[in-house]
């Protein structure tokens, strides 16, 4: 079975930027999937329920390769921030996480041989006060698009963030080392191609996470 590769299912170019900077071996196949929330769903079962969604949605077209599906969102309280759908939105967001601590939830599944493991990564955010010239520069910029919570910490916002507790790639993404233990536990780790070579190969799809 050497020389498999890992199935992405998912087009963020962040993740595929982590993965490869860990020297995982992967190709990406993304999916579009129904991203809406269950009513009074929790966070963690919201992203768990997706990964595992996105997952077995593409396992079906690679049954002979581990596949790799994730999904992160923020929390706030009882509220889960996804993407902002505007400006307007994106400095909402930024106004609900300013002067205090938030949560960002990763839920990562992989599919190998009919098993399904996953796992839900928490790390906790500290974002300084914002003043309102900080929101509108910020938003201004365009990065807060397409990021759950409306930040990307590896980027401008690095700023504003004053600690995390837990895992740094959590937050830009997805959990690396968590990744690496979910492919240990179902086998998959091992027959992935010599990870010492890592190779990257991006196929068809449309999925946006």
């Amino acid at each position: 079975m050497r020389g498999v590769h890992l199935i992405l299912a998912s087009a963020s170019p962040r993740r595929r930027e982590l993965l490869a900077a860990a020297g995982m071996p992967f190709e990406v196949d993304a999916v579009d999937v129904d991203e809406r929330r269950l009513d009074a769903e929790p966070p963690a079962a919201y992203v768990d329920r997706l990964a595992r969604v996105k997952a077995t949605t593409v396992a079906a077209r690679h049954p002979g390769a581990p596949v790799l599906g994730a999904d992160t969102t923020v929390a706030v309280d009882d509220a889960v921030l996804e993407k902002p759908v505007d400006a307007a939105d994106a400095a909402a967001m930024l106004r609900r996480i300013s002067g205090r601590t938030h949560e960002v939830l990763t839920g990562i599944a992989v599919v190998w041989r009919g098993t399904v493991a996953s796992a839900v990564e928490r790390t906790t955010v500290w974002v300084e006060r914002l003043s309102e010239a900080d929101i509108q520069w910020y938003v201004s910029t365009g990065e807060p698009m397409g990021k759950a919570g409306a930040y990307a910490i590896q980027g401008l916002a690095s700023r504003f963030v004053s600690r995390i507790d837990g895992s740094y790639t959590n937050v830009v993404g997805l959990p690396v080392a968590g990744v690496l233990q979910l492919l240990r536990s179902v086998g998959a780790w091992e027959g992935l191609r010599d990870p010492a070579q890592p190779s990257v190969r991006a196929r068809g799809g449309s999925g946006s996470g």
